[in-house]
């Protein structure tokens, strides 16, 4: 993407969105570098922060390209996930590489989450994670630098079908692109695999999340579930393995991220349980990527998604159908989307993406 016209400074640049959050002072945020990955000398960065609709602010990365001209709106990205880290890991990471390619883009915690507002820590919610998208379209589109009519997002693992779940009810999300995606209502009701897929099954985890919920309010705390499994067990997972290999080690962990640390609370996930999230993504009008590993233990999820948008059913395998397409990445893993250590992150087929459908 070229850009044409006088190059105006960062600063100023930055200032015209900073403009538009709400007071920075209410989040302690963190000025130093301290992402997982190195920082780009082709992009401006800084720390804006916006709210929801819930009055929860929240924190975020914006990166810009250091080549902008003063007369040119540019397209604009948000970008959040996985499920349980922060943006200074994937998301953070994404949105560099999308700022190097032209884009303005945020990359933002969640409510509940990292540097972002909201008490208790550590919750989720199919419908504040969802407004979470949309209090960022707002953000870029109230944005100097930004053509409001040009957003898009990108949601990684969980935040993949939150993503999803955005685009169905916000028309002002032009493309969307999910990688690695989790239907996080899906592997809550059923487990994975629909090993967990019966009414006796439900009503186990009903009854624990009751429970739990009582003792909290006992305690006057919330228990932890606990972040990916340390040290780890010999017998474990290939993917809870591939999980450890990313966040317990210096590749991604961080220090704000429950999947790193603790986790969730126990009942954190507890609404998912009756709050489907893909209910009405066959009325996307929009365009969607939808990004997976072909050897990822969720590649199904992605599978899923497809089918609720299109009808079509397939498996492992890459498809299009009208402007949804399912991208299978050959022999990758559901982590290896989370960073570049395995080089198979298809940023050119997502700057692509995103320029046929920014327009």
């Amino acid at each position: 993407m070229k850009l044409f016209g006088p190059l105006i400074l960062a600063s100023v640049m930055l200032a015209g969105c900073k403009t538009k959050t709400t007071d920075m002072n209410t989040l302690n945020l963190t000025q130093e570098w301290d992402k997982t990955f190195p920082k780009s000398e082709l992009v401006n960065h800084c720390k804006v922060t916006f709210h929801n609709r819930y009055g929860i602010e929240l924190a975020a990365d914006m990166y810009v390209p250091k080549e902008t001209s003063a007369f040119v709106k540019l397209p604009a990205i948000a970008v959040s996930g996985p499920f349980g880290a922060v943006k200074e890991q994937s998301s953070g990471l994404y949105a560099q590489h999308m700022a190097e390619r032209g884009f303005v883009a945020v990359a933002f915690d969640p409510s509940f989450t990292g540097e972002s507002g909201g008490e208790p820590r550590r919750m989720a919610s199919p419908d504040i994670n969802t407004e979470d998208f949309l209090a960022a379209v707002d953000f870029l589109s109230n944005c100097d630098l930004v053509d409001p009519e040009r957003i898009g997002i990108i949601g990684i693992c969980g935040f993949g079908g939150m993503a999803v779940n955005a685009a169905a009810i916000d028309p002002r999300i032009k493309a969307t692109v999910a990688s690695t995606m989790y239907d996080m209502s899906k592997v809550n009701v059923e487990g994975y695999f629909a090993s967990e897929d019966t009414p006796v099954q439900r009503m186990e985890k009903r009854k624990a999340l009751a429970a739990q919920r009582t003792a909290d309010y006992a305690s006057g705390t919330y228990a932890r579930a606990g972040g990916v499994v340390d040290p780890l067990p010999e017998d474990a997972p290939w993917f809870v393995k591939d999980y450890h290999a990313y966040y317990k080690t210096p590749r991604g962990y961080h220090e704000r991220s429950g999947n790193s640390n603790d986790g969730w609370n126990v009942i954190g996930c507890q609404s998912f349980l009756n709050q489907p999230l893909l209910a009405w993504a066959h009325e996307i009008e929009n365009p969607v990527l939808l990004i997976h590993g072909e050897r990822a233990h969720s590649r199904y999820f992605s599978e899923y998604a497809f089918e609720k948008m299109t009808g079509r059913h397939v498996e492992g395998v890459s498809a299009k159908e009208g402007n949804k397409e399912l991208m299978i990445i050959p022999g990758a893993s559901h982590v290896d989307l989370y960073d570049d250590v395995a080089g198979v992150i298809p940023y050119d087929k997502i700057e692509k993406f995103f320029n046929e459908n920014l327009k």
